[in-house]
């Protein structure tokens, strides 16, 4: 398991790594409208954040910062973590040339509690994050370290059963259950399908009632579960976009889930 371990992390933080300046220059993150003060956070997660003025918050799996930086523009104090090096140098020059505060730190997620020493009363975590860690109660145990007493996670993320298929949504390709480890090649990213990259990824697939039992095993209690028939996100093959903003797989139309939503609180 060991070996595995650090499989994963060296191959998924190099498979990051290349990732972040094609992303940064793609119109999927569309950076100029963000540096004119676009924020990146969609309602579903707002709605689930609030008002988040003079809160301290975790953003766990933060990219290059965008989100935590539109956290820090609503008045939050914010710290991010991630895994790419080279993400966490972004989100550092990002912070810079727009004038906010906010803390950056490079690290895999279940390291994460022998670097930073606080307390926050929000976790954040949202979209394609929990898939690259193998260990849920683990991640649980993490979010749970970190939390205020009454402190909320809030997290959104696509649902576990858009990954039972495969690329272009024509059969149920993948088990539904972590039944073992995802391991793919793949070119291009879903930000630019035609960028010249290949990588490797290693990937979990976690269904609900895992992720759920992690977050109750560690103490939380779920306040909230909300699940949505649509991406806010136009990053999978055979998509249309039924309402600005919001794309579901055609075939399907809203048949299936595509996103989840949780707000638990540390009691």
């Amino acid at each position: 398991m060991k070996n595995n371990t650090q499989d994963y992390l060296a191959i998924n933080k190099a498979t990051w790594n290349d990732k972040v300046d094609v992303h940064m220059a793609s119109s999927f993150y569309d950076m100029e409208a963000f540096l004119q003060g676009k924020s990146t956070l969609n309602d579903i997660e707002l709605a689930l954040l609030g008002d988040v003025s003079g809160k301290k918050i975790l953003h766990l799996q933060c990219h290059f910062g965008q989100d935590s930086l539109s956290l820090a523009r609503m008045g939050a104090q914010v710290t991010g973590v991630d895994l790419s090096d080279k993400a966490i140098e972004r989100a550092r020059e990002l912070a810079e040339k727009l004038n906010l505060e906010a803390t950056f730190v490079c690290c895999d997620i279940y390291e994460a509690p022998h670097l930073i020493d606080e307390q926050f009363d929000i976790v954040f975590t949202s979209y394609g994050t929990i898939g690259w860690l193998p260990d849920l109660e683990r991640w649980a145990a993490v979010v749970a370290h970190f939390l205020k007493p009454n402190g909320q996670l809030i997290m959104a993320d696509f649902h576990p059963v858009v990954w039972m298929y495969d690329n272009d949504f024509t059969t149920v390709f993948y088990d539904y259950f972590n039944v073992a480890q995802i391991v793919e090649a793949e070119t291009g990213t879903y930000a630019d399908r035609e960028a010249p990259i290949a990588n490797q990824t290693i990937t979990w697939n976690h269904p609900i009632s895992e992720i759920l039992n992690a977050l109750i095993n560690s103490g939380l209690e779920i306040k909230r579960f909300n699940e949505y028939d649509y991406s806010p996100y136009d990053c999978f093959n055979q998509t249309e976009e039924f309402e600005k903003g919001k794309y579901r797989i055609q075939a399907f139309g809203n048949k299936i889930p595509m996103v989840y939503a949780i707000l638990a609180i540390k009691k």
